[in-house]
């Protein structure tokens, strides 16, 4: 006799709470990607107000990035031990750090420590990936879709609010500036760790915990995986270049943070929005062609964005940018 899986002991016990847990995740989101956002927008800034010479002033991005990917498969299988709940509080924990020790380190304009904070900021980015599909683990076959998508909309959600919080916390300490958005994004990240003690999603059995599917090797040899996972790095790749770049490309080129935070306030819309059709696109057109459709797009953005320097083309090759990614 196999162990229920979690939706089958959800519907043993009577109780459903998925339509909870996806408001909730979907809160969650929004509040993980609106403290992402400030630090795309405020984080190479903050480093070139640091430095002498700016050229290293995305390296706290990067490595925000790098540490993300090194947490994301740890993230999973910690998850899959201790459940949902205790891991996402794990990581929201861990970002609350990460912006707490940001705050500090612009106080004290110290670089070195800034490049430290990104790293448990990334590994926050890293938890916050599994909201979504932790939306399906309570979710019946019919309604898991609808859970992903209702929980991404906290994306689109995020892309409202998140460019007002950046603006606030600007000059929020004046004269020294940017500290003020990382203690927005702890404050937020407190937000969501009292948040996710409402979520209710039972941990894996430990026969689920055996059952891991086919071999990761097996997988990795297949051609669909080794084109996805090309698609993405690349995908991935050009959009964190040009993302990361742009606030400081505008500043050089006369723009103000306020005119930054609109251009990847769009940005972020464009990534998060189409995420209602994608999956229809999909099913309509083959994962292929919806490939080669954003690799156009990416195209198109960085022809956009050598063309010149005015807001408007700043503005449209983010918009792509954020479509293609």
């Amino acid at each position: 006799m196999t162990a229920p899986n979690r939706v089958e002991t959800v519907a043993q016990t009577g109780a459903d709470p998925t339509r909870r847990n996806v408001l909730i995740l979907a809160l969650c989101v929004a509040l993980g990607m609106s403290g992402n956002g400030i630090v795309l927008a405020a984080g190479a800034l903050a480093g070139a107000v640091m430095l002498v010479d700016d050229g290293w002033a995305t390296l706290p991005l990067a490595i925000m990035f790098t540490a993300t990917m090194a947490t994301t498969i740890p993230a999973s299988i910690l998850m899959g031990r201790i459940g949902r709940r205790a891991g996402f509080s794990i990581g929201a924990m861990i970002g609350f750090g990460g912006a707490s020790l940001a705050a500090y380190a612009i106080f004290a304009n110290s670089f070195p420590l800034f490049v430290a904070a990104s790293i448990p900021i990334g590994m926050f980015n890293a938890f916050a990936q599994f909201y979504r599909l932790a939306a399906a683990d309570t979710a019946s076959e019919a309604f898991r879709p609808r859970a992903i998508s209702l929980v991404m909309a906290g994306g689109v959600i995020s892309a409202l609010i998140w460019p007002a919080l950046a603006k606030w916390g600007y000059d929020m300490f004046a004269p020294v500036l940017f500290a003020g958005g990382y203690v927005i994004i702890a404050g937020m990240m407190l937000i969501s760790l009292v948040l996710l003690q409402l979520v209710e999603i039972p941990r894996l059995s430990v026969a689920d915990r055996k059952n891991t599917g086919r071999p990761l090797g097996e997988i990795m040899r297949q051609r669909k995986f080794v084109v996805a996972a090309l698609s993405a790095a690349v995908g991935y790749a050009t959009m964190s270049l040009v993302m990361t770049a742009t606030p400081l490309a505008m500043l050089a080129c006369g723009f103000t943070f306020n005119d930054s935070t609109t251009v990847i306030q769009w940005h972020a819309l464009a990534m998060f929005a189409p995420a209602f059709v994608t999956g229809n696109l999909i099913q309509r057109f083959g994962s292929l062609n919806i490939i080669l459709t954003g690799a156009a797009l990416n195209g198109l953005c960085l022809v956009i964005a050598l063309s010149g320097i005015e807001f408007e083309q700043f503005l449209s090759a983010l918009i792509l940018l954020g479509l293609g990614w």
